[in-house]
């Protein structure tokens, strides 16, 4: 009986929008549409609130939630043809912006007990580094990056350091559905519609008795709790070091943190020796330098009383020029 009342209704509201239909007004065209709405029999209040769900979930536009929805009556099926639709639009957009220079971006660290890794991602301004979406597609790439070595740990030498170029990051498979870092890549471009590139990333794992030194300068401030695991700045460090003494690696925290500051604000070349003779703010090798927050002596100098051997480091700078090929 509703029903049929609700359809009388509908029809009678039809019919007093003819005059209006026939003049070609706006008003009318907006009321038949209406007409043609409530006609379908889909509720409006949860079409609304499906669509408040979709955006914020997917984080695309209304319009194109909106046509998602007109298309699928499923939400995750029209979840799945939003992300289908932004990765052509992102392959798109990473064809236009190719040639566009990518000089910005962030060096991103994330450490793990024993293991770490730093990777560089670029992008065009720093208006979009400091986007979450970008800094999510950083930490996509390290988790991807340390989950690809985690099955060879134990096929490689006590101290393992891994390098992945562009290329090879971007066939890293990531996420539970296993898709490929290139297409999260995509995805990004056609997000935030700036030209980006994963350009490099290392891998660091070390016996139990070592311990990794890690430091970031100019780190953003905390914000999205989804990437806390993770480390952002301009400059990124990793050390590796071995106590004389077995101890607990928490012991060294403020230690390695120090000798990663060493390393992005002195840019050693090599570690050297505790025999070489201190130098000036010209030397490379990176225990005779200047200790960076006591340049009255040497790194060397300040390190041997601790007892720690320093065996080993990486610097990442965002944006330096160089050319990087993988090695293990």
């Amino acid at each position: 009986m509703a029903s049929a009342l609700k359809m009388q209704r509908m029809a009678g509201l039809a019919r007093a929008l003819v005059p209006l239909r026939k003049r070609g007004s706006l008003a009318g065209q907006f009321d038949l549409h209406l007409v043609r709405f409530l006609h379908a029999g889909l509720p409006v209040l949860a079409a609304k609130e499906a669509l408040v769900k979709l955006r914020k979930k997917t984080g695309y536009s209304f319009v194109n939630c909106k046509k998602a929805l007109e298309k699928f009556d499923d939400v995750s099926e029209a979840e799945a043809w939003l992300h289908e639709q932004a990765q052509k639009e992102g392959w798109s957009k990473a064809s236009k912006l190719q040639g566009r220079k990518t000089q910005e971006g962030l060096i991103g660290l994330l450490q793990e007990g024993s293991s770490a890794v730093m990777v560089e991602v670029n992008c065009e301004t720093d208006f979009v580094a400091r986007n979450v979406k970008f800094q999510h597609l950083i930490q996509q790439a390290a988790i991807g990056t340390m989950v690809h070595y985690q099955g060879t740990r134990d096929q490689l030498s006590p101290y393992a350091k891994c390098f992945l170029n562009s290329n090879e990051l971007s066939q890293l498979r990531i996420g539970p559905d296993g898709s490929l870092l290139v297409d999260q890549l995509a995805l990004a471009i056609g997000k935030l519609g700036e030209n980006m590139v994963i350009k490099r990333a290392v891998w660091i794992s070390v016996p139990e008795k070592f311990f990794i030194g890690s430091y970031v300068h100019g780190a953003l401030p905390e914000g999205n709790p989804s990437l806390s695991n993770m480390m952002f700045g301009k400059y990124g460090a990793l050390v590796i070091c071995c106590p004389s003494e077995p101890c607990e690696k928490s012991d060294f925290a403020e230690l390695g943190w120090r000798l990663g500051q060493h390393v992005v604000g002195m840019a050693p070349l090599s570690v050297g020796s505790l025999e070489d003779e201190p130098g000036d703010d010209s030397e490379t090798k990176m225990l005779a330098q200047p200790f960076l927050l006591d340049p009255a002596i040497s790194l060397g100098q300040y390190i041997q009383p601790t007892g720690v051997s320093v065996l080993d480091f990486v610097r990442f700078e965002c944006g330096e020029d160089i050319e990087l090929s993988a090695s293990e």
